[in-house]
């Protein structure tokens, strides 16, 4: 997707509606800053604002994300360019996160092993501050590992081993299963079978 054509775009329906960019954030209860930075490139408007933004400059989704007004014929082959354009978004912001997860999992591991160091060598520590030391080093990495798993839970699907079905995990279900690389041991919500259960970045 072209930011700085959607963009233009924005602001040329904008005018033709006769709105200022203080009274479309008004009726959209977003900041003019905000409608700013569509305007210029900088940013998309969220996916939550989409909609109202669109019924507001009487056009569609497939319109306002192609950067331009559609004629039926072409709003047909569209949609099925904005598809496949957003699920390569989805999967890449998917894969940022799963990089960001084994980074945070790298850091916890330094940092565990960094203060249960100090806490061994420095013999001249008092019980109290052996105990501060080691409370610290649980803290952070129960902060690291709570971390880690909200961002696997909102990274990507599992699919079942068994019947082959994809679905989002919970927290909960992620935090209480074994894991093995990139699968877990979970209760599949189609077939109910226990099995490993493998780690995918799209329903497909």
């Amino acid at each position: 997707m072209d930011v700085v054509k959607i963009g233009k775009f924005i602001a040329s329906c904008r005018k033709e509606k006769g709105y200022t960019q203080a009274k479309l954030a008004e009726m959209l209860g977003v900041t003019d800053g905000a409608v700013s930075k569509w305007e210029n490139g900088k940013s998309m408007p969220d996916s939550s604002i989409m909609l109202p933004l669109c019924e507001i400059l009487s056009i569609n989704v497939n319109e306002l994300l192609k950067g331009e007004k559609l004629t039926m014929e072409a709003e047909a082959m569209v949609s099925e360019e904005l598809i496949i354009s957003l699920k390569e978004m989805e999967e890449k912001k998917a894969r940022q996160l799963l990089f960001l997860e084994k980074c945070t999992g790298v850091i916890a591991a330094i940092t565990l092993v960094g203060i249960c160091g100090i806490a061994f060598s420095v013999t001249s520590l008092s019980n109290l501050h052996s105990i501060l030391l080691w409370g610290l080093a649980i803290l952070i990495m129960a902060g690291y590992i709570f971390i880690g798993i909200w961002m696997e839970q909102m990274t990507g699907y599992y699919q079942c081993s068994e019947c082959g079905y994809i679905y989002t995990a919970t927290f909960h279900n992620i935090l209480k299963a074994t894991n093995v690389g990139r699968k877990r041991k979970m209760c599949c919500p189609n077939c109910k079978k226990i099995n490993y259960h493998q780690k995918v970045m799209s329903k497909e």
